[in-house]
């Protein structure tokens, strides 16, 4: 994993966490311990999630654009099933309050993209790899 990559990963890692404590403290004064417990739930999902997919395509990138496509639509893939398997699962569940679960997910979701888009635009990333000093054996 690259520098920025990592970077990348831990600012939203971090801004995703600290919104996601947020959240945890809104959900227990509104609906209490089960608040506190879905909104953990929703963090600990969003962020497995997105990190999982952040390693996956960084080291899919390491082999080609075209790879990294592929592990890009996979992951997005995977997740959205993932996510549907996980909400049948817990439609009915009385472990915790599903509302703060479904609010604290979308807010970490929205945080995490926003930490992301963050670390790239801030990141100091050549465009175009730089030509070498020596040149090719065809240029002059």
């Amino acid at each position: 994993m690259q520098a920025d990559d990592v970077r990348a990963l831990r600012q939203s890692a971090v801004a995703t966490a600290t919104v996601g404590v947020l959240c945890a403290v809104v959900g227990g004064v509104v609906s209490g311990g089960k608040g506190v417990l879905g909104a953990v739930v929703a963090i600990l999902v969003v962020s497995l999630f997105f990190a999982i997919s952040t390693m996956a395509v960084t080291r899919a990138a390491r082999v080609s654009p075209q790879f990294m496509m592929i592990a890009a639509i996979g992951t997005y893939t995977a997740k959205i099933l993932a996510l549907a398997v996980l909400s049948s699962l817990f439609k009915d569940t009385t472990l915790f309050n599903g509302r703060v679960f479904g609010v604290t997910a979308i807010v970490c979701v929205l945080m995490w993209c926003a930490g992301q888009i963050r670390a790239f635009v801030t990141a100091r990333t050549l465009i175009v790899e730089p030509s070498s000093a020596h040149g090719s054996a065809g240029e002059p």
